[in-house]
């Protein structure tokens, strides 16, 4: 048994196996079975807004089998100088007009986007799906594994 004391002093006794027992059950049913598959995180192709996620080599493939591609680079303007893929239109996901930039972009035409790790260019790539843009390609792990991979890189 449980006493709660109340604000005038009296006291209260409460089973407490009943509650915690509910309790148990009803999360037991919201959270639904616990296997080890479900500690693993979803793959990256699971955003609805990418129509494919692709590796640094992939990457490089696709864009030299189609020039059309539009390597979007979403870092800051400082990380673009720094080194970027080339021909990369850099277009700072931090930049208050960020919304309106992409707005005057061609929706129709496929775009390789990419931050320096991938968190920012998943944002991107969730606004551009919001836009209508129709072939968003988003690169795992950004530039930093673009770079790691030895790809060729302008300044």
């Amino acid at each position: 048994m449980l006493y709660c004391t109340r604000a005038d002093s009296a006291s209260i006794s409460i089973p407490m196996k009943f509650p915690v027992i509910l309790c148990l059950a009803a999360l037991a049913f919201y959270v639904g079975p616990l296997r080890a598959e479900d500690a693993k995180p979803a793959p990256a192709a699971a955003n609805a807004a990418v129509e494919k996620n692709v590796s640094p080599d992939e990457a490089e493939k696709l864009l030299k089998e189609n020039p059309n591609i539009v390597v979007l680079d979403v870092r800051t303007e400082d990380e673009f100088k720094s080194g970027h893929i080339p021909g990369a239109k850099n277009l700072s996901i931090l930049s208050p007009d960020f919304a309106k930039q992409l707005a005057a972009l061609d929706k129709s035409k496929t775009y390789l986007v990419h931050c320096a790790a991938g968190h920012r260019s998943a944002r991107a790539c969730l606004a551009m799906d919001e836009q209508k843009f129709t072939s968003i390609l988003h690169l795992n792990e950004g530039f930093k594994a673009w770079e790691k991979a030895g790809k060729p890189i302008e300044k």
